[in-house]
């Protein structure tokens, strides 16, 4: 018994050592492993394993070289040119550079990314990124802003874009480009009407890798997620190109149909403060005009255009996009008064229809209600989104406070239908409390 528990054990060490033999000679016509000794003679580029353990250490160096220069860059970049980056977003002018490696996965590769432009130039700063702000509040996609500024804002909206907390960083890329204008005279451009705002015209010139574009001016506030109108470029039929609303209602008290002195759209007109775009279709359409009859690409069309009608306008770009797309009505398509809802809407009494059905969608406060006390409803909404800290509570810190100080404005021209102002936001607060909470809590449940 005791011999044959003897033999059985031999056997099975002899077992064993056969299999560690064969598995051994095996790897050593491994592709890998020979790799990774030709590695260490010199003799081949890294291999995956090797390029894992170098990412770190190169990183490194990377980044303390990065902080040396990072002072010197934004100013170094706008003399050439060139947009300031951040995010993981691609401009037209520079490679992106994002401050945290992100792994690849096939959900971001699949996200959509929307893009939005603004123009601040002047005092504009604070008022830019409330609108900013505003979008990243609601907004459920990640949104890549455009700011075009002038050289002293640039390093001012970087600085304030970069303290903002993580957990809102995370939803946005941006790029900051400089003022330029590729046709003309640059002065004459930068003059029209507010300074810079002719920057507008050429955002298709400009940002020639963004497919579709959501221009709004500094002076827009977003109350419901910038999703749903970025939505409305899928309804869009063939011809359609950008989409704007009426600069009136009502054609009486309108003010192209009673005072301008060139063609416009339509009946009374549109406003560019809120202008979705479909560049590409823009870069590629021949624009038919009243100068040659062949019609113009969108580049071509502009200096010229400016230089029949300049003395004939008033606002300056705006008045320009209403000649083109007079010209061109089948390229242009409307969207309700509640996506660019104006003091205009309520100082004469209320004639948004839409908005007294759904709620102002994104409010436009021109004519400067922002910052005195002439509209005091429009200036309730701004103080609150601008004071609002970004990690508290929307419905205690932003809704509430809107809603209280509502009160006060009753006796006002547009304070007296206060449900045209908080119906959105409402809505839009629950939307976000059921995305945040009721959604996280279910799996757990």
């Amino acid at each position: 018994m005791r011999i044959h528990c003897k033999v059985v054990v031999i056997a099975v060490c002899f077992g064993v050592f056969l299999l560690l033999y064969f598995l051994g000679g095996n790897a050593a016509d491994d592709p890998l492993l020979k790799e990774v000794g030709e590695e260490k003679n010199g003799n081949s580029s890294p291999s995956p394993p090797e390029l894992g353990r170098d990412v770190a250490p190169k990183f490194a160096r990377k980044s303390s070289a990065r902080a040396a220069v990072r002072a010197e860059e934004p100013l170094k970049r706008r003399k050439e040119g060139k947009a300031i980056t951040r995010g993981d977003g691609v401009n037209a002018k520079s490679k992106p550079r994002s401050n945290v490696a992100r792994p690849v996965t096939k959900r971001t590769q699949a996200e959509e990314v929307m893009h939005l432009a603004v123009v601040a130039c002047g005092n504009r700063l604070d008022e830019t990124l409330t609108m900013v702000k505003s979008a990243l509040l609601f907004s459920l996609k990640r949104i890549k802003f455009h700011i075009f500024a002038e050289d002293p804002l640039a390093p001012q909206f970087a600085e304030r874009l970069d303290q903002w907390p993580r957990s809102v960083s995370a939803k946005f890329q941006y790029s900051i480009y400089p003022i330029t204008f590729s046709v003309g005279d640059a002065d004459e451009w930068k003059k029209l009407f507010k300074p810079c705002a002719a920057q507008r015209l050429f955002l298709p010139v400009i940002l020639k890798d963004v497919d579709s574009l959501l221009y709004v001016d500094t002076d827009v506030l977003f109350l419901r997620p910038m999703d749903d109108i970025w939505s409305l470029l899928k309804s869009f039929n063939s011809t359609q190109l950008a989409a704007m609303a009426p600069e009136h209602e009502v054609p009486k008290i309108g003010w192209y149909s009673r005072f301008a002195r060139h063609p416009f759209y339509g009946v009374t007109g549109v406003n560019s403060g809120v202008m979705l775009m479909n560049l590409t279709r823009i870069r590629s359409t021949r624009f038919k005009n009243s100068m040659i009859p062949s019609g113009l690409l969108w580049e071509d069309l502009l200096h010229p255009l400016y230089q029949k009608y300049k003395n004939h306008i008033t606002w300056g770009d705006q008045d320009l996009l209403n000649i083109i797309f007079h010209d061109n009505p089948e390229c242009l398509f409307i969207f309700p008064c509640q996506w660019n809802y104006r003091p205009d809407h309520c100082m004469y009494g209320s004639n948004c229809k839409e908005a007294e059905e759904e709620g102002v969608s994104i409010l436009h406060g021109n004519r400067g209600v922002y910052h005195d006390d002439k509209q005091p409803a429009f200036k309730v909404v701004y103080d609150a989104i601008r004071d609002f800290p970004f990690e508290d509570n929307m419905s205690q810190s932003l809704f509430y406070p809107i809603q209280t100080k509502f009160l006060d404005t009753v006796n006002t021209l547009c304070g007296r239908i206060p449900q045209v102002f908080l119906k959105q936001i409402e809505k839009t607060m629950r939307k976000v409390f059921e995305q945040k909470v009721i959604r996280h809590v279910r799996p757990h449940q």
